[in-house]
């Protein structure tokens, strides 16, 4: 599974690298947003669900101390959640920051709500790519997941939420953020 490349400490690293360790837990999404997506589902290549495991691990993403070392994104395409949801718990735990230096497409941008807005910085290059979320069926057919892309909405941080709807919302077509917009919510890396 391709999931993007990321570098730490000047070494490239895949997405699934080990980053860390444990903090303490302190979930950021209410009980009732929680009750309001039971029943949704994501599902794997295989057909079966992924949501909800990923979904717990969003809520009670964790906050600790900063560390040194940087974790750059140079060019990722998204993927399954899950991946990206473990990597960016890791790197939120053991305090890195995030230098996006690329593209950083489809489930890569749930750094943005798994990584404090402090710790993460953008080059020139970086472009955030943003869509609906979808699901694959047991046939292999690809689902609109309403709820979950209701979610996925939800958790990213208000500036970036306001851009999204300006430019028509979360929908099957790729919308990017870059350039001037992206550096107007991110700074530039030093």
């Amino acid at each position: 599974m391709s999931v993007g490349v990321a570098r730490r400490s000047g070494m490239e690293i895949g997405a699934l690298a080990a980053v860390g360790t444990t903090c303490a837990c302190g979930g950021f999404m209410t009980p009732d947003q929680v009750d309001s997506l039971r029943g949704s589902r994501v599902m794997t290549h295989s057909g079966r669900p992924r949501f909800w495991p990923v979904l717990l691990a969003v809520l009670y993403v964790l906050r600790c101390v900063p560390a040194a070392a940087d974790v750059r994104i140079m060019a990722s395409p998204g993927g399954q959640i899950g991946p990206f949801v473990d990597l960016f718990e890791r790197v939120r735990q053991t305090g890195q920051r995030v230098v996006i230096d690329g593209p950083c497409l489809s489930a890569c941008t749930l750094v943005l709500s798994l990584v404090p807005n402090d710790r993460i910085c953008v080059t020139r290059r970086a472009v955030l790519g943003f869509h609906a979320a979808r699901s694959i069926d047991a046939r292999g057919r690809l689902r609109s997941e309403p709820q979950a892309t209701d979610l996925v909405l939800s958790v990213y941080p208000r500036p970036v939420r306001d851009w999204i709807v300006q430019h028509g919302g979360l929908t099957s077509r790729v919308i990017l953020l870059r350039g001037r917009e992206l550096a107007a919510l991110y700074p530039s890396c030093r």
